[in-house]
């Protein structure tokens, strides 16, 4: 399994003109292949008269769902090269639009290539991206009373807490890297005195 991977950190869209042709660029997050052809479909909505509205998107943090679509320009000029961008970057869980408005000049296959790919790099660097990392899921269960600094000692050693459930114990859900797992055992002894159990549960990503 992938231990790491980027997704693009917002949506949003970036401009860029070649030879008088405008290039617009959308991005979005889409935690599934469905949310990806939704968010294509909104963006052709959008832009009915463009003269093209190419995209490519990646699901999975492995990559396994790849689709491009050229809608028109000549076969392999622009969603595959944006679908490349996207991989060469390790951009995952996203779907890219990219809108072209013709301007009367051709810029032949070359050209196309370099434009699609190169407006969705530009526009990666413009919204910028985040890092998920891949976590063992673990259950501390510990007594009210150590409940509170616990958490406090969790949070300044960064460890990731997702959620904190009370009842006759305290039971707070963290992410662990999978090589931290023995170490925070170790940890969590000496810090609760032995009074904390810890269950590990499946994996997820989370913020790196």
């Amino acid at each position: 399994m992938q231990e790491q991977y980027l997704t693009v950190a917002r949506e949003g869209v970036h401009e860029t003109e070649i030879n008088r042709s405008r290039f617009l660029c959308a991005l979005a997050p889409a935690a599934t292949e469905q949310e990806a052809q939704d968010f294509v479909a909104r963006i052709r909505k959008e832009h009915p008269t463009a003269t093209h509205n190419c995209y490519a998107y990646v699901v999975g943090a492995d990559a396994s769902v790849q689709k491009a679509s050229d809608d028109g320009e000549p076969g392999g000029t622009a969603g595959v090269p944006m679908l490349q961008m996207l991989l060469r970057r390790d951009v995952r869980y996203v779907a890219a639009v990219v809108t072209r408005y013709y301007g009367g000049v051709k810029l032949g296959a070359g050209g196309l290539i370099r434009a699609y790919g190169g407006v969705v790099g530009e526009a990666l660097d413009a919204l910028g991206t985040v890092a998920r990392r891949r976590y063992r899921l673990a259950t501390v269960t510990v007594d009210h009373q150590r409940a509170g600094k616990l958490q406090n000692d969790l949070r300044a050693t960064g460890r990731a807490v997702r959620d904190v459930s009370y009842g006759d114990a305290v039971r707070i859900e963290i992410g662990l890297p999978e090589a931290d797992v023995d170490g925070f055992r170790s940890w969590l002894a000496d810090a609760t005195a032995g009074t904390a159990t810890c269950e590990l549960g499946g994996e997820a990503y989370g913020e790196a």
